[in-house]
C-alpha cells in the first residue's frame, strides 16, 4: 500500500522565547501543489552568537534573503538552489558587516535549515548552527560545516547534506547554545516520548530554568505515515427499497391478465400449424423430383490453361488492391471532411482553460475580498497567490479563453503585484514647452544651475537655455558662433553643474563657465583654461564636478575619456582661474568607457554602461550593483540610461531611469535595494523619451522632485504616489499657474563677460 509522510512541526513562538535572544525559526510549508513537488518544504533557523536589536533584525534579513531566494530560483535543483540562496544572504550581510561587529573574514549569524519533499531530505549547516537526526532511537549530528565561520564571512563554501527520510525519523536544527547548557541525551528524551512542539517547549522550560540565556532558537520536525487509500463508510443506496421486488408482475386492469394469456396460445398454435404444413409440402415435392428421369453420369475432360489461370489471379488481385483504395479514401475523406479529431483537441484545450480561468478566479479572491486584503496584510502569501493566477491566466489565453474577459483579472493581478513591489503611479506638470519654437528644438541634457534654475541644453539650435519657469520664458547662455573676450563658442556638446558655475564643453574641446550675477538670468559666460584640453579628442562621453571649497567656489572636473580609458581628475588653481596642473586617472584600473550613458560624482563615481550602473570608491570598482526589483514576472530585467541624487556620498539614494520599461528606480546607495519604483499614471508614454533628469531632495521626510526633459519639454514629477481618478487624462501633464510659458522668439542679449570669472 502506498504509504506517504506528513511533517509534524515544533518550535517556541518569538514571543514566548527568551527577550535576549536574537534568533529566527521560519518554518514554510507551501500549499500550491506545484511548488511543494518541486521545492519542498522549508524549514529554517538562525541563530547569532550576539544579543540586541540589530543581531536580530540581521537574523529575519537573513532567513528572509533565503526563503524568497530559495522559492522563486528555478535554475537548478534543491542543492544548488539552497546553496544560492546561502550565498545571496551571505552578500546582504556583507553590506551589513561594520553594524555587526565580529572578526574580519568571519560574522556571527549561524544558519541551519532542511528540506523535506516526499522521502527525500536535505539539510545544510552555516556557522553556529546545529542539526541533529533521531532514526530508531539513535542521535546522529549531521555534517558541520565549521562553527567558527558565522555569516558574513569571506569565505563561505556551504554544502549540502541529502538522505533519506522514513517514517519515524525526526530531525532538529538547534542553537549550539541551547544544546550546550542541556546536552544531547536530554534533547533525544523530550522528542522520543513528547510530541515535537511539546518536546521544544519543555526542552525551552528546562533552558530557561538552568539559566539560559541568549540565542535559544530550535525546531523540531518528525515523519509520520499517512496512508494514501483509507476505508471508507459503507455505501447506501440512493432509491428505496422496491416492496413488491419479486412477486410475479400483474396487471391493475381487471381481465387484463387472462385475455393476453389466451391471445398468446392463439398464436403459439398459428405457428407450430404452419410449420407443418410447411413440412411436409416440401417431403411430397422432394419424392415427385426422385423419381424423373436422369442422364448416365459423365466426366468433366475440361482442362484449364496456365495462362487462363494467371489472368484470373491477376484481375482477383487488382479488385482486391483497388477494393482497399477505395475503403482508404473513404476514411480518409471521412476523418478530413469531419475533423472530429481537431473539434476533441478544441473541446480539451476550451476545459483546460476554462479550468486555468476558474483557478485564477479563486487566487484573486483569496486576495482581494470584502474585508481582505492580503497584500497589506500578509505579502508573503500574496505574492504566492497573485504569481500563481498570472500563470493560470497565461494558460487560459493559450487555451483560447478570450482576451476580453482575461483582461479585468490580469488588471487586479497586476495591480497588486505592482503594490507588493513598491510600483508607485506618479504624475507629471509641465514647467515649459518649447513646441511653439520656430525652428523646432532637440533637447538633450538638462543641469540645476547655480542660481537654482534649470538649464537646457539644445542641440538643434546649438544654445544652452536658462528657462524661468515664473515667468514663462527661456534665455540663450551660450550660442554655437557667440563671440567672447575667450574665442568664439562651437557647438555646445555636454554641461553640468559646478559650484558656483554651469560648465559648458563645446564640440572644439574648449570648456565654458557661465555665472550668474543674479536671480533674473543675467550673468557672465567665460572661457575657462584646462591643461591640454585640445588632446581629448571627440569621443568625450560626459564631463562632472565635485566641489572642493565652497566658500571660495573651488571645485575639481571629471571628464570621462574613451580615447585614454579613465576618467580624467583635473584640480583646480588656487585663485580658480582654470586647470593648469597634468590630469590624473581616476579609475585605479584602465576601462572600456566607450559605451558610458550618465556620470555621477558625489565623492563616489557612478557610471552607466550598456544599461548596468558601476560604483567606484576611490576610483577602485566595487561589487555594488542595484538589486532586483523582483517583477521579472511583469516586466523585463531594468536597463539604466540616466542616473541622477540629489544626497552626498553613501547617503540616501541614487536614481535611475528604465527606458524599455519607462520606470525610475530609486536605489538605495549603501545596499543597493531598490527602495521604491515610480512609473506615471495613467499610462502617460512621458518617460519613454525622457533624455535627462536631476533630482531636488525633499525637505524633511517629504518626497523628492525629479526635473525631467523630453525632446521639446521641460517636466516636474513629485516622487510619492497619486490616485488614477485625481490625474488627469491623456498626457498626464498639466501647465503651471499663469500665462502658457513660451520662450522668447530672440533670446536676451548676453552680457559681455568679466575680465577675471
Amino acid at each position: 500500500m502506498a504509504v506517504r509522510l506528513q511533517m509534524k512541526l515544533g518550535f517556541v513562538p518569538e514571543q514566548d522565547r527568551l527577550p535576549d535572544s536574537a534568533d529566527t525559526v521560519a518554518p514554510e510549508e507551501p500549499t500550491i501543489g506545484a511548488t511543494l513537488r518541486s521545492k519542498g518544504n522549508l524549514y529554517l533557523l538562525v541563530t547569532s552568537r550576539a544579543s540586541g536589536g540589530r543581531f536580530r533584525d540581521a537574523t529575519r534579513l537573513v532567513a528572509e534573503t533565503i526563503r524568497r531566494a530559495y522559492y522563486y530560483d528555478e535554475s537548478a535543483g534543491i542543492s544548488v538552489c539552497l546553496e544560492k540562496a546561502i550565498r545571496a544572504a551571505n552578500k546582504k550581510l556583507s553590506h551589513q558587516r561594520d553594524r555587526l561587529g565580529g572578526d574580519e573574514a568571519n560574522g556571527p549569524i549561524g544558519v541551519g535549515l532542511a528540506v523535506v519533499r516526499g522521502h527525500e531530505l536535505y539539510v545544510l549547516t552555516v556557522g553556529p548552527a546545529e542539526a541533529q537526526l533521531i532514526r530508531q532511537g539513535r542521535l546522529s549530528t549531521l555534517p558541520d560545516a565549521h562553527r567558527a565561520r558565522g555569516l558574513p564571512t569571506n569565505d563561505l563554501a556551504p554544502q549540502v547534506w541529502r538522505g533519506e527520510i522514513a517514517v519515524g525519523d525526526s530531525l532538529v536544527l538547534a542553537s549550539p547554545n541551547l544544546l550546550a547548557k542541556l546536552g544531547p541525551d536530554e534533547l533525544k528524551d523530550a522528542l522520543l516520548t513528547l510530541h515535537p512542539q511539546s518536546a521544544m517547549e519543555h526542552l525551552h522550560h528546562r533552558f530557561a530554568l538552568a539559566g539560559g540565556s541568549g540565542s535559544d532558537g530550535a525546531i523540531a520536525v518528525e515523519a509520520t505515515e499517512v496512508l494514501a487509500t483509507t476505508r471508507q463508510h459503507r455505501l447506501v443506496p440512493v432509491n428505496p427499497p422496491e416492496p413488491l421486488a419479486g412477486s410475479p408482475d400483474r396487471s391493475p386492469i381487471p381481465l387484463a391478465d387472462s385475455v393476453s394469456a389466451g391471445a398468446a396460445a392463439v398464436q403459439h398454435s398459428a405457428r407450430q400449424a404452419r410449420t407443418a404444413a410447411g413440412g411436409l409440402a416440401g417431403q411430397l415435392l422432394g419424392r415427385l423430383q426422385d423419381r424423373l428421369p436422369r442422364r448416365a453420369g459423365q466426366a468433366d475432360r475440361r482442362v484449364t490453361t496456365l495462362s487462363s489461370r494467371r489472368d484470373a489471379q491477376r484481375r482477383a488481385a487488382v479488385a482486391v488492391l483497388a477494393l482497399c483504395l477505395v475503403a482508404v479514401s473513404i476514411g480518409l475523406g471521412a476523418w478530413y471532411l469531419g475533423g472530429r479529431s481537431d473539434a476533441g483537441k478544441q473541446l480539451s484545450s476550451l476545459s483546460a482553460g476554462q479550468r486555468a480561468f476558474e483557478a485564477a478566479q479563486a487566487d484573486i479572491g483569496q486576495v482581494f475580498s470584502p474585508g481582505v486584503d492580503l497584500v497589506t496584510d500578509d505579502p508573503t502569501r500574496a505574492r504566492q497567490l497573485l504569481t500563481d493566477a498570472w500563470t493560470r491566466l497565461d494558460e487560459a489565453v493559450k487555451a483560447g479563453i478570450a482576451t476580453g474577459a482575461i483582461a479585468p483579472l490580469r488588471t487586479r493581478v497586476e495591480d497588486g503585484l505592482d503594490k507588493l513591489y513598491r510600483l508607485l503611479p506618479v504624475g507629471s506638470t509641465l514647467l515649459f514647452s518649447f513646441a511653439d519654437v520656430k525652428p523646432p528644438v532637440d533637447l538633450a541634457a538638462v543641469a540645476l544651475g547655480p542660481d537654482l534654475a534649470p538649464y537646457v541644453l539644445d542641440r538643434a539650435t546649438q544654445s544652452v537655455y536658462r528657462v524661468d519657469v515664473n515667468t514663462g520664458k527661456a534665455a540663450v547662455v551660450a550660442r554655437a558662433g557667440q563671440q567672447t573676450v575667450g574665442g568664439r563658442v562651437a557647438a555646445p556638446l555636454f554641461i553640468a553643474l559646478a559650484g558656483p558655475d554651469l560648465l559648458i564643453l563645446d564640440a572644439k574641446d574648449v570648456l565654458w563657465r557661465w555665472r550668474p550675477v543674479d536671480l533674473k538670468g543675467r550673468g557672465t559666460l567665460a572661457h575657462v583654461r584646462v591643461k591640454d584640453a585640445s588632446s581629448w579628442g571627440t569621443d568625450i562621453r560626459a564631463i562632472g564636478a565635485f566641489v572642493r571649497n565652497r566658500d571660495q567656489g573651488l571645485y575639481n572636473l571629471y571628464v570621462v575619456d574613451p580615447s585614454s580609458r579613465q576618467v580624467l581628475l583635473y584640480t583646480p588653481a588656487y585663485d580658480g582661474g582654470g586647470f593648469p596642473a597634468d590630469p590624473t586617472g581616476r579609475l585605479s584600473t584602465e576601462q572600456d568607457l566607450s559605451m558610458v550613458d550618465t556620470m555621477v560624482i558625489d565623492g563616489d563615481i557612478y557610471l552607466t554602461r550598456n544599461g548596468v550602473i558601476a560604483r567606484f570608491v576611490r576610483g577602485g570598482s566595487t561589487n555594488w550593483l542595484p538589486g532586483d526589483p523582483g517583477d521579472g514576472l511583469l516586466r523585463a530585467a531594468p536597463s539604466y540610461t540616466v542616473i541622477a541624487t540629489g544626497s552626498d556620498v553613501g547617503a540616501g539614494l541614487l536614481y535611475g531611469y528604465d527606458r524599455a520599461n519607462q520606470r525610475i528606480l530609486a536605489i538605495e546607495k549603501d545596499s543597493g535595494a531598490i527602495r521604491e519604483q515610480y512609473r506615471l499614471v495613467n499610462g502617460d508614454p512621458g518617460w519613454l523619451d525622457l533624455r535627462g533628469m536631476y533630482v531636488l531632495p525633499g525637505i524633511g521626510d517629504g518626497p523628492a522632485t525629479l526635473v525631467w526633459i523630453d525632446h521639446n519639454r521641460l517636466m516636474r514629477t513629485v516622487l510619492q504616489a497619486v490616485s488614477p481618478s485625481l490625474a488627469s487624462p491623456g498626457a498626464g501633464a498639466t501647465a503651471s499657474p499663469g500665462a502658457t510659458p513660451t520662450p522668447s522668439r530672440r533670446p536676451a542679449k548676453t552680457p559681455r563677460p568679466s575680465p577675471s570669472p
